[in-house]
């Protein structure tokens, strides 16, 4: 997946367009989208193409569970354009980006949700609307390692099969996740046969082969419940939030420095300057980030 062009003007009109609408007519699937569903699926894939021959693969896995239903919302509002905005404006030229959707495995309701690769506006809004917003929850964990464990598994990434560079995957949260995969989830909602529960080490490391891997946490009050289990995983990359609305602009900050499309977070912060983003906007998107450039040399 993930031909045609982007166009930031038309995905601007789409997300405008919604603005004044109840979350019930932005989102309006009451259950699994039979197409989102990962059952039986073999590969979701970010293939290069005329238009797009260099392809950054990008992952957003979102928590749909009680409150971290919040960021959905946002992104399909207003977030998304601005992000891939930042993405080309940068210089990262041909960004494909997957939505995911995840809750707890324990409960009933489509523990996992899973798009397609795109490259327009229309087909990433499509899929992002398309998925089902739950709410409510049934544990203290969340299947993060269910999402985290597809994306490994079951994704196909020119990016790294022609040109050995990793894919991103960004996934929001709150909570900590079980300490292993358990293989009856598998089975049931992907469809794999594990011969026993995977360790939480493990999924981390199998999406890590080909994937960054980012933990972000809505606030510092939130990070300050579920960071430290985070960290043990994912180090640096287990990032706090200022607020919820930075979810897009700090993952683009990450991809950008990330891709080498701009040197350090000095350049950065100009870069989104000179975009038009508010110096209040830049400082806190850069002091979120610091932590993780700083150790990656990258600051």
């Amino acid at each position: 997946m993930g031909y045609g062009s982007y166009s930031f003007e038309a995905h601007q009109a789409l997300t405008t367009a919604r603005n004044a609408l109840p979350t019930q007519e932005v989102f309006t699937q009451r259950s699994c989208h039979p197409r989102m569903s990962p059952l039986g699926v073999q590969f979701r894939e970010s293939r290069d193409s005329a238009d797009h021959p260099n392809t950054v693969s990008i992952t957003f896995a979102l928590d749909v569970s009680g409150s971290m239903g919040a960021i959905p919302e946002l992104i399909a509002r207003r977030e998304l354009p601005g992000f891939m905005k930042a993405l080309l404006d940068s210089g990262v030229t041909d960004p494909q980006v997957l939505f995911m959707a995840f809750q707890d495995a324990a409960g009933p309701d489509a523990p996992l949700q899973v798009g397609q690769f795109e490259s327009t506006a229309e087909l990433m809004d499509q899929w992002l609307t398309s998925t089902w917003i739950i709410g409510g929850g049934y544990s203290q964990y969340e299947s993060y390692d269910l999402a985290m464990y597809f994306a490994a598994h079951h994704t196909k990434l020119d990016s790294w099969e022609k040109r050995a560079k990793k894919g991103y995957f960004f996934m929001t949260g709150d909570e900590p996740c079980y300490p292993s995969l358990e293989p009856a989830w598998v089975k049931e909602l992907v469809g794999d046969t594990l011969p026993a529960p995977l360790p939480l080490e493990q999924v981390v490391a199998d999406l890590e082969r080909t994937h960054h891997a980012f933990f972000l946490v809505p606030d510092p009050a939130r990070f300050a419940s579920c960071g430290a289990f985070w960290q043990q995983y994912l180090g640096s990359r287990a990032i706090a939030l200022a607020t919820p609305e930075d979810t897009c602009a700090v993952a683009a900050a990450i991809i950008a420095l990330s891709e080498k499309a701009v040197p350090d977070t000095h350049a950065l912060a100009k870069r989104l300057l000179d975009a038009g983003e508010s110096s209040s906007r830049v400082t806190r998107i850069v002091d979120t980030i610091t932590p993780w450039a700083k150790a990656n040399g990258i600051a």
